[in-house]
């Protein structure tokens, strides 16, 4: 047993325990309401970074509100006056003591902004900046790769933006079903064990995603790297068919996040397109659809078949289903159990321990 995974397996009472009091997401949506707040600036580092994506998609597609990543070096490095009147300003960071956030969301609530810092610590520095925090509540982390605190974040940005929008049946989500999908999730351990075995001698992978789950193929990559230095590069979806999808070769592995939702079909045409260059794809999924849902253009998932331009190297798709659905806007939150799996598996399998890698500490800080 090792850290990294201890946990990985905490996640889903994590998620529980965060779902069950809505009191501090009620105050801070009234917050940044009275604030006049209009449109939204994540500011984070790393793996928060990549969580912040997800709340990027958050209030775009479910509140309606324009929303981007800051630049924390236009206040540390440059030292540039910013307009921020109107803006709601989330500084993101696990431990609350990555300096270069902390200092953007100082510069953010001088320039008018309403502040909310999302922490692992609230006495700590960034939750000291912010106007309120929302603590992630994911207890002490000791693996240096984080897992727990990640998705702790996802499921708080989930909370927040489900309580500006009153939107109960998201809420009711965070409560159940999520925290038992991601148990489920841990149940494909076995499996990916063995994927890991047959991953364990390459030196660079790509991963993809689109949607909400961009987000997850960014986590997913950054894990590989940090346990297992593999190559992990990761894509949108939509940018990798953009030129970068002109490396995959024959036998180049992908990982594909594939959940069930609004981006499954422009994902399946993806994944037909990377069998037919001949990829070795693994496609985390969710399992047996529903009667009711409509068949994709390119057939039953397990039916990806094509030759590619040699018209005789085929590629193959592996299937890793989990086993309960949850709505595509939580999706995340369980799409990357079998992300963070992987990495600690490969680490192994590659001789690796996933809790001292090369190089890396528990809080980085950049200026």
């Amino acid at each position: 047993m090792t850290f990294m995974r201890d946990e990985i397996l905490e996640q889903p009472d994590v998620v529980a325990r965060l779902a069950a009091d809505l009191a501090p997401y009620r105050d801070a949506v009234a917050g940044a309401r009275a604030a006049g707040a209009r449109f939204v600036l994540y500011a984070a580092r790393g793996t928060s970074d990549n969580a912040a994506v997800y709340g990027k998609y958050l209030a775009t597609i479910h509140a309606g509100l324009p929303a981007g990543l800051a630049v924390p070096s236009s206040a540390t490095v440059y030292e540039r006056a910013i307009d921020l009147r109107e803006c709601l300003v989330v500084g993101i960071s696990q431990s609350g003591e990555t300096p270069d956030v902390a200092e953007y969301v100082t510069h953010a609530r001088r320039a008018g902004a309403f502040t909310i810092a999302i922490t692992n610590d609230d006495t700590s520095l960034l939750a000291r900046e912010a106007h309120t925090t929302l603590a992630t509540r994911a207890g002490d982390e000791r693996a240096v790769a984080a897992t727990k605190t990640y998705t702790s974040e996802l499921a708080v940005l989930a909370l927040f933006w489900a309580t500006w929008c009153d939107d109960r049946a998201l809420l009711d989500a965070l409560r159940d079903p999520v925290p038992a999908a991601m148990s489920a999730a841990l149940a494909l351990d076995g499996e990916i064990a063995e994927i890991a075995r047959w991953l364990r001698f390459s030196e660079r992978l790509l991963v993809t995603a689109r949607g909400y789950n961009f987000a997850t193929a960014l986590e997913a990559a950054l894990k590989l790297k940090e346990t297992s230095y593999i190559a992990a590069m990761p894509y949108s979806a939509a940018d990798l068919m953009h030129g970068p999808i002109a490396m995959v070769e024959p036998g180049y592995p992908a990982v594909v996040f594939s959940p069930a939702g609004r981006a499954l079909p422009a994902m399946r045409g993806l994944e037909h397109d990377l069998v037919a260059r001949g990829a070795e794809i693994v496609v985390v999924e969710d399992g047996p659809p529903s009667k009711d849902e409509p068949a994709s253009e390119h057939g039953p998932a397990d039916e990806v078949r094509a030759a590619s331009d040699d018209g005789h190297t085929v590629g193959r798709r592996r299937a890793l289903r989990l086993p309960q659905r949850v709505p595509e806007a939580l999706s995340p939150l369980v799409a990357i159990v079998p992300g963070q799996l992987l990495a600690l598996r490969l680490a192994e399998a590659r001789g690796y321990d996933p809790d001292q890698p090369r190089g890396l500490n528990k809080i980085t800080r950049t200026l």
